[in-house]
């Protein structure tokens, strides 16, 4: 019952996102690879907030390839840690009061997951889907990234929402200075 709840929850997201005029010009540039770019797609549906993330592997780890030395390695291994550990990396509005369910990470260059086949070879992403099961998603109105402070190599976030409410894009920059650490609020709502 929950994986049919999933499903359709995402489907209707799909859809809502499907609906929205602004995504035209968008689907054009679908598969866009762009440094420094970070797309993220938030549905809010029933009682699950979903994010979908799509980058460059470079805005992760720092490079576009399987990791070749012990120093890249390890710093896969550490941002893998950290993408699975995503209740860290967004904070849902507390309101909607959501724990994190699965984590999906695909990278080919990574070896995770079901990775795009059309990925082209020498411009490797990351793409992940992160779940949050909450007893009241409807309640959330922000979610608190810290994907700027974990990811060096991040300067923008591209973002959707769908929620009964409406569809929302909002685009976040890379804050200055020390503020670059601190988690930066991607809000939605009127």
């Amino acid at each position: 019952m929950r994986s049919f709840q999933r499903t359709t929850g995402l489907a209707i997201a799909a859809a809502l996102f499907a609906a929205a005029p602004f995504l035209t010009a968008q689907a054009q540039q679908q598969h866009a690879h762009v440094h420094g770019q970070l797309k993220l797609d938030v549905a809010v549906d029933g009682p699950t907030v979903v994010i979908d993330m799509e980058s460059p592997l470079d805005n992760i780890v720092g490079f576009e390839r399987a990791p070749r030395t012990d120093a890249e390695k390890k710093l896969v291994e550490e941002a893998v840690a950290q993408l699975r550990a995503a209740d860290k990396l967004f904070i849902v509005d507390p309101a909607a009061n959501c724990k994190l369910g699965p984590v999906d990470l695909r990278s080919g260059a990574l070896g995770l997951g079901n990775p795009d086949p059309a990925e082209p070879v020498g411009h490797a992403d990351l793409d992940a889907t992160f779940s949050f099961n909450c007893t009241n998603a409807t309640a959330a109105k922000f979610i608190d990234l810290n994907l700027f402070g974990a990811f060096k190599g991040l300067r923008q976030i591209d973002s959707q929402i769908a929620t009964a409410q409406g569809q929302f894009k909002r685009q976040l920059k890379r804050p200055a200075g020390a503020q670059a650490t601190q988690p930066v609020r991607l809000s939605w709502g009127k």
